[in-house]
């Protein structure tokens, strides 16, 4: 199989972003986006994963930091659809539930690399910090909200080209909530852009993704 890995520059008047990743890497990372929280997420994304990833971002964090979690979540979907290519024999679909702590059971995300991007936010209970489907804005971990979480994974996700639906069963602390949503997605996109060798060609009726 052909090494799966892209280096993607995407520059604006609010962001400057350097990435190169490796799909089938061993989980080493080397991040700095200027936001110490998401810089903590995709090193344990890119563990969890197996993904090898280094990321420099300088955004304008002096007015605040949306503009660059939203382009590093632009950039690293565009770093993942450029390594997959044609997506040849891969395993398209993936399931994953990861518990944290009081988050026991508490995030099961469920993906597709189907070519189409989107993102769904799901929830079954009422926890401290959320209340679904108004999430509030001020329920943040060192900076780094579960909206900005939200975000990052809408702009990831449509760029890859991935359809991502992400259930919250259980959990109170913020922390534990987002960083097992990463990890899920992490194991779960591993699963996914792995080889099947019984695959042959496109995993779709349609012959592309």
């Amino acid at each position: 199989m052909k090494k799966r890995i892209s280096l993607i520059e995407r520059k604006t008047k609010e962001t400057d972003i350097r990435i190169r990743l490796n799909v089938d890497g061993t989980g080493k990372s080397k991040v700095s986006t200027g936001i110490a929280f998401l810089d903590h997420m995709i090193e344990s994304f890119s563990k969890h994963g197996l993904f090898d990833i280094e990321l420099k971002a300088k955004g304008d964090l002096h007015v605040d930091s949306h503009h660059t979690n939203e382009d590093v979540g632009i950039a690293l979907g565009e770093a993942f659809k450029k390594a997959l290519g044609d997506k040849k024999a891969i395993r398209r679909f993936a399931d994953f539930r990861a518990p944290l702590d009081e988050s026991l059971s508490g995030v099961r995300l469920s993906l597709d690399l189907s070519g189409r991007g989107s993102c769904h936010f799901h929830t079954n209970v009422k926890t401290k910090w959320v209340d679904h489907p108004s999430l509030r804005a001020s329920d943040v971990v060192k900076g780094y909200s579960f909206l900005d979480m939200r975000h990052f994974l809408e702009s990831f996700s449509t760029h890859l080209g991935m359809t991502l639906h992400v259930d919250f069963v259980a959990g109170e602390q913020p922390h534990h909530v987002i960083e097992a949503t990463f990890k899920a997605l992490a194991k779960a996109l591993d699963w996914a852009t792995s080889y099947d060798n019984r695959v042959k060609g496109v995993p779709s009726t349609k012959g592309k993704l």
